[in-house]
C-alpha cells in the first residue's frame, strides 16, 4: 500500500474537503481538518498543511492536487523571505472565489512601490477577509487608479470545462497567478520589482510544475507565503481588487438569476441553486456554479423534494 504526503495551504485543504465531500468520514484523527475514504485511497488533511494519501491509488490521487512528495521544508515560510520585504517595491498576487459555489475564480497581481505603501495604509488596505463588501468597494475604487494590476477571471463555464477534463483547482490557480504576474511585469517594464510575493496555496515546487507548459515567471525573487496579505500590502491590495471583481461578478449573476446570489458554500447556496433550477432549468447551472462541489447534488435533492 502506497503512502504519499504533500504540503499545501489551508485554502487548498478546504477545496479538497469540498471535492471529497461525498467520501468524508466522521471519525477524525487529532489535528486533522477532514478525512475521506475513496474506493482507491484514504485521504487525511491536517491543520499543519500536510495531506496524507494512503492506498493503491495514493500517487494518482495526490497527483490530482499537484502532489509531488516533498518535505515540509520545501514550503517557503516567513523566515525564508528577504529581510525588510514589507518595505520593498513588490508585486503581490492573491485569488478569490475558489471556495464559493457560485461565481468565478478571480486572481489579481498588483505592484505596490515602496513610496505608495504609506498611502495604501492610510486608505485602510489590509486582508480583504477582514473587510466588508462596502469597504472593499470603497478602497478598490481608489487603489485601482494608484497601483498597476492585472485581473484574471475564470468564469464558471470555463472552470467546469477544465475541471471536468481533469485539471485540479490548484493548477488553474497557478496558471492564473502566473499570467497575472506576467501582465503586471509587462505593464511596469523596464522597471522591475524587488520581489514577487504569492499568497501560498501550494508548495513552490508544485506551483512551478503547474506552469511549466506556460511562459512562466522566472523563479528569481519569487516568494510564497501563507497569510501573505500581512507581509506586504501588495498582496493585500491584490486581495481587495480580486474581491471587488468577484463582488461585481456575483452582482451580474444575481441580475441574471432574478434574485440575490449568496456567497460561500453553505446551506444557503443549496437553496439558491435549487431556486435557480426551478426558475430557469438545470441547464443554466454550468454558467453559474462550480459543478463538482457537493452543493450541486444538495440543490438537486431540494428540487426533487419540491417537485
Amino acid at each position: 500500500m502506497g503512502n504519499v504526503v504533500i504540503n499545501v495551504g489551508m485554502k487548498e485543504i478546504l477545496e479538497m474537503k469540498s471535492y471529497y465531500s461525498m467520501h468524508l468520514v466522521d471519525k477524525l484523527p487529532p489535528g486533522s481538518v477532514f478525512a475521506a475514504k475513496t474506493p482507491s485511497c484514504m485521504i487525511t488533511a491536517y491543520k499543519s498543511g500536510k495531506v496524507l494519501f494512503q492506498g493503491n491509488g495514493s500517487e494518482q490521487e495526490a497527483g490530482r492536487w499537484g502532489g509531488n512528495p516533498a518535505p515540509a521544508s520545501a514550503k517557503v515560510a516567513k523566515g525564508d523571505l528577504p529581510a525588510g520585504i514589507g518595505g520593498m517595491s513588490v508585486i503581490g498576487s492573491d485569488e478569490v472565489g475558489t471556495g464559493d459555489f457560485f461565481g468565478p475564480i478571480t486572481v489579481v497581481a498588483a505592484y505596490v512601490k515602496k513610496e505608495h505603501i504609506p498611502l495604501l495604509k492610510e486608505l485602510g488596505v489590509r486582508d480583504s477577509k477582514d473587510l466588508n463588501d462596502e469597504k472593499i468597494i470603497e478602497i478598490a475604487k481608489v487603489i485601482k487608479d494608484v497601483v498597476p494590476f492585472s485581473l484574471m477571471t475564470m468564469k464558471n463555464e470555463k472552470y467546469n470545462q477544465v475541471q471536468q477534463s481533469g485539471m485540479s483547482q490548484g493548477k488553474m490557480k497557478a496558471i492564473l497567478h502566473n499570467q497575472a504576474i506576467l501582465n503586471v511585469l509587462g505593464k511596469i517594464s523596464p522597471e522591475k520589482p524587488e520581489a514577487i510575493l504569492i499568497d501560498q496555496f501550494v508548495q513552490a515546487g508544485t506551483y512551478f510544475q503547474h506552469v511549466k507548459s506556460q511562459k512562466a515567471v522566472a523563479k528569481e525573487n519569487v516568494y510564497f507565503s501563507t497569510k501573505a496579505e500581512g507581509i506586504h500590502l501588495a498582496v493585500a491590495a491584490a486581495s481587495i481588487l480580486a474581491r471587488y471583481a468577484f463582488i461585481q461578478y456575483i452582482d451580474k449573476l444575481s441580475e441574471a438569476a432574478g434574485f440575490k446570489i449568496p456567497k460561500g458554500a453553505g446551506a444557503q447556496v443549496d437553496v439558491a441553486a435549487a431556486k435557480l433550477i426551478l426558475s430557469k432549468g438545470r441547464d443554466v447551472l454550468p454558467s453559474f456554479v462550480k459543478l463538482h462541489f457537493a452543493n450541486t447534488d444538495k440543490a438537486l435533492a431540494i428540487v426533487n423534494k419540491k417537485r
